[in-house]
Formats: structure tokens, sequence, C-alpha cells
């Protein structure tokens, strides 16, 4: 018998991903370089209190934006709710059926602390596991780590999101450009505009970034959760 034709599936026009932008402008007056530098330089910790204000927006549209974030591009067959309201074990559990070797979930911290709740509930112990010389709380070996950027409604409900990440394993891949001009670090540029007439020098601040499901079961995520203190 001869072999059955086939041919792999390939989209002719598969989603282009556009990274996102946040800018500041830093402001430091040409005297506190001259005269305030020491012990401390000045510019630098002015300019590392906005690089990380840049990150953290940037963070804050991973998780919320509307056109990419997680909370937005999770698959509608992957969502579930909770059984009764409160985050409970067998509701993490689900949730991570849902999500092929889960790496991390994320959840708001009192998303976290509800889910402790529940557990003590049931006389249940959550493991933690050691991330960069912290302990996080972990279920199934997945651990839970805090983030403040979901949101928890005037309902007092919060969502947690299961992520299994990198390309080769074929999960959430974060994105930025490096290389760019006045390059600072990974995705970031500052970049020097002048000094105006009252002898303030400007600096533009850019972050980028951006975020890629590439398969619709890299991500999985547990709505209506319950984070109200009973």
């Amino acid at each position: 018998m001869s072999p059955t034709p086939a041919a792999a599936p390939y989209d002719l026009g598969p989603r282009e991903y556009e990274l996102s932008l946040a800018q500041s402008v830093l402001c430091i007056h040409t005297r506190v370089n001259d005269l305030y530098n020491k012990p401390l330089n000045q510019f630098d910790e002015q300019l590392r209190l906005t690089v990380e204000q840049i990150r953290e927006r940037g963070e804050w549209e991973l998780i919320n934006n509307r056109d990419f974030g997680l909370l937005h591009e999770t698959a509608y067959d992957q969502r579930l709710s909770t059984r009764s309201g409160p985050p409970t074990p067998d509701d993490l559990d689900a949730l991570l059926a849902r999500c092929r070797s889960a790496d991390l979930m994320l959840a708001h911290p009192r998303t976290i602390a509800a889910f402790h709740r529940e557990c003590n509930r049931r006389g249940l112990v959550p493991e933690t596991v050691r991330v960069r010389n912290r302990l996080i709380t972990a279920w199934a070996g997945v651990p839970l780590f805090p983030c403040e950027h979901i949101p928890v409604t005037d309902r007092q409900s919060s969502s947690i999101v299961a992520l299994r990440t990198g390309v080769d394993n074929e999960g959430v891949v974060g994105l930025h450009q490096t290389g760019v001009p006045d390059e600072h670090s990974a995705g970031i540029s500052v970049r020097f505009t002048g000094v105006d007439e009252h002898a303030v020098a400007r600096y533009l601040v850019t972050g980028n970034y951006g975020i890629a499901i590439l398969v619709a079961d890299a991500t999985a995520m547990l709505e209506h959760v319950d984070v109200a203190i009973i």
C-alpha cells in the first residue's frame, strides 16, 4: 500500500505581537550631579527608582492589559470557577489539571491567605518550596507566588493563574527588545534629551515588554475566587 499523503497544518496569518511601551522622564538638576553625589550617587539612585517604576508598570500590563495580558488572553476553555467560593485544595487540583506541567501559579496575597484558611479547615498544611532563598507556598509541588497586580473586585473575588513557561515547553514567553540605542538593561533604555534653561537635565526612560502564550494549555485560570474573611 502506498502511504496516504498528508500535510502539517500551517497558519498563513499567524498572530504578530507588538511590544508595548512604558515611558517616564527623569528630571534632575545639574548641581545634584556636581555637589551631592556622596556618599550615594544621586543620579544612579533616581534612575534606579525610575527603572523600577517602569518595570512595575510593565508587570501590571502583562497581567491586566486587555490586548495581551494573562487575565484576558487565557483561553475560555482553560477557565474554571471554584466549587464553593473560597479556594480549596480541590480547586487547585482542578486548576493544575487544566495546565499541563505547570511551573508556577500567581495569586493575590489575599487569595493565598484564603487558601491557607481552607487548608486549615481541612487539617492540611500547604507545602513550601524555596525560591531565591525565600519560602513560597506550594501545592502539588507547584509554587504559588503572590502577585498584587491580580485585582480583587468590590465583591471580594479574585483569580489564580497557572502557567507553564518557556519556548521549549510550548509555554508562556516574555517578550522584550534588546540591543536598542542607549540600552540600560534588557528591555530598558535611558536617553539623555538635554538640559533646559533652568539647568535641569532630562532623561527619557523607556521600557518595552510583551507576553505570548504559545499553546492554549500553557495557562489556566481559576475565577470567582472568594477572598472575604468569614
